[in-house]
Parts: C-alpha cells; sequence; structure tokens
C-alpha cells in the first residue's frame, strides 16, 4: 500500500480510502443495496490486510447503523493509533428544529452521536456534509474549532460545496486563528469533472488534500452502458447525477472500455489510475459491495497511464450542469431519519 500526507498534516492516509455508506441495514436509510454486518465486515478485514488505513462514514448512511457497523469492526480487527476514520454531519436525524443543519448546538449534538455509535472516543476526520445557507460561517467554523480543542476531533475537512464557499471557509477560519479544514470530499471522476475548473486549483493552492466520492461514477465507469446492478436501479442519486448527460457519458465510458481492452486491464483500473495520476488527489473513496471490487481497485494503485492514454479517455468529456452540491438559494438539507443514541 501506498501512503501520503493528508493535506498540510503529517497525518498518513492510505492512497485509497474505503468508503463506508456500503455499510448499513438495508431497511434503514435511502440505501436499499447496503451489505449486512456480517458481509460488511468481511470487506472491512480485506481493506485493513491490504493496507488500507483510512475509513469515511456518516451520522446520516443508512440512519447511523453505517457508523455503528463500521465502529465494532475497526475496534475488532484494527489498532485505532493506526487507523484513520472520517464521519460527517450536516443531514438532519429528525424531522424537528436543530436536528441537522451546522448550527453550534446541532454540531455539538451531532458529534457526540457519532462518537457513541461508532464507540470511540474520537474522530480522525470530521466533515460537515453540506455548505449551509441558514447558519453564519463563522458559527460553524467556531463550533469545528472548539470541538477540536475539546478533544472529540483531531481534524475538520468538508464536501461538495462552491470553491468561493470553501474559500470564505477558510478564509474565515485563519482570520480569528481557528482550525482550518485539511481535506475536500468532493465529486472527481472521468465524467464528473467541474471540479477541474476552480476547487481543485483552489486545493492545490492551500495545501488542502481532496478525497473525493464516486471515483468509478457509481460504477458505470466500469461496465456497459446498458449493463445495470442491483446498486444502479435503486440508486436514486445516481439519476440526479448523471441522467442529463448520458449521451456524452457514454462516450466517455467506451473511451475508458478501448483503453482497458489494449493494456488488458479492467475498466476499474483505467479509471481509477486517471484519478490517482492527478497531483491534488490524496486518496479517492472507494465504494465496494463485493470483495473484488476492492482487489480491482488495489490493482490500479500499480497501473500507468500513459499520456496518450489519458488523452484517449479525457477527449470525450463536455462540460457537465454542476451536481452533487447544495446551491445557494435552493431547499434546505433533505429530512432523513436518523436514530439517536
Amino acid at each position: 500500500m501506498q501512503y501520503r500526507h493528508l493535506g498540510p498534516t503529517g497525518l498518513n492516509v492510505s492512497r485509497l480510502c474505503l468508503g463506508c455508506m456500503s455499510f448499513g441495514e438495508a431497511t434503514r436509510g435511502a440505501h436499499e443495496w447496503t451489505l449486512d454486518e456480517t458481509a460488511s465486515r468481511v470487506i472491512i478485514r480485506q481493506a485493513l490486510e491490504a493496507g488500507i488505513n483510512f475509513f469515511d462514514t456518516a451520522n446520516a448512511y443508512s440512519e447511523g447503523t453505517s457508523e455503528e457497523i463500521t465502529g465494532r469492526a475497526l475496534r475488532d480487527f484494527a489498532n485505532r493509533d493506526e487507523i484513520v476514520l472520517a464521519s460527517k454531519a450536516f443531514m438532519p436525524w429528525r424531522n424537528a428544529p436543530n436536528t441537522g443543519g451546522l448550527s453550534r448546538k446541532a454540531l455539538f449534538a451531532a458529534v457526540d452521536d457519532s462518537l457513541a455509535r461508532l464507540g470511540m472516543d474520537y474522530i480522525d476526520l470530521y466533515q460537515i456534509h453540506r455548505w449551509d445557507d441558514a447558519t453564519p460561517i463563522e458559527e460553524t467554523m467556531e463550533a469545528l474549532h472548539d470541538i477540536v480543542k475539546s478533544g472529540r476531533v483531531r481534524y475538520i475537512g468538508a464536501s461538495s460545496m462552491s470553491a468561493w464557499q470553501f474559500s470564505k471557509a477558510q478564509y474565515t477560519a485563519q482570520m480569528h486563528g481557528w482550525t482550518k479544514f485539511i481535506s475536500m470530499q468532493n465529486q472527481v471522476n472521468l465524467i464528473y469533472r467541474e471540479e477541474e475548473r476552480e476547487m481543485l486549483p483552489l486545493c492545490a493552492d492551500m495545501g488542502v488534500g481532496v478525497i473525493p466520492w464516486s471515483p468509478l461514477a457509481r460504477g458505470k465507469l466500469t461496465r456497459d452502458w446498458a449493463e445495470t446492478t442491483a446498486r444502479s436501479e435503486t440508486d436514486a442519486f445516481q439519476k440526479i447525477l448523471y441522467t442529463d448527460t448520458a449521451a456524452q457519458d457514454r462516450k466517455v465510458v467506451e473511451a475508458v472500455a478501448t483503453v482497458a481492452a489494449a493494456k488488458g486491464i479492467s475498466r476499474a483500473h483505467v479509471a481509477m489510475a486517471w484519478l490517482l495520476q492527478k497531483p491534488e488527489i490524496t486518496a479517492p473513496i472507494i465504494g465496494v459491495t463485493k470483495p473484488a471490487h476492492l482487489t480491482d481497485a488495489l490493482g490500479a494503485l500499480d497501473v500507468k497511464l500513459s499520456p496518450e492514454d489519458i488523452a484517449a479517455v479525457e477527449a470525450p468529456y463536455v462540460p457537465h450542469e454542476v451536481a452533487g452540491i447544495q446551491t445557494p438559494g435552493t431547499a434546505k438539507p433533505p429530512k432523513l431519519s436518523l436514530r439517536r443514541v
């Protein structure tokens, strides 16, 4: 396994991060395709044995059961001081005031709830899941700073927002001497490259680590265009992300298949290697529902794409509408049911 420092810190993380949204009770929350605890533990153990030390979950995943399953497995299989555990807050846990968002009150409640579900004393990387229009950024950044100083969190990160919002948050923290974000978790893959315009250059300039979600576009980059899976059939978020650009995205998928066939490797290897060769990227977050998925992702660490390969898979891309972030003026966060401990 290869390791890198995350952002401007001395924190060492594996070049692949295991995304734990795949783990949780299927009858809880928005994802019918998640793995139960027995199947989840097999994959978590496999990841640890492969040298992966970076795990990402969130309080909203499967109504908190992802945190519970992930926490139990890591406590059983790993040394706490060797692993880097990330979680997130923002989504509401009940349809009631103050149960979600990024207010001081909500963040203090959310971090305590996550720690209880994880069964741990601290979270290594605590991330805001989205931007909160309803809360002043000064309130959010001071609350996060105080949570870090309390010892409950070691570092803070952010996820999917506009570059101007991320910049505002960082400079607000800097002006007040508060803790700054060390990472950005955003959507970057071969069929969604809009982050290359502003967010990736901003992160490079600030020395912020980038840990992209959906590096394989929810599997679309790994199979024939018409092929479906249980997840693709039930994942409503996927339809929001990729439906409007399907015709052009298909050309990207076909280009990946052509390069993979010529090199005698899997499509997943090509798509992941493209991401790993981008200098801004620290550790893509891989979603795994089968042991073979993890094996495929690990194989990409040894793949080197030529400039010609990269040009071939990038050529069909066309600009996309911004997707996967909550932009100013949009509705409040979706109402999710998240069990409090």
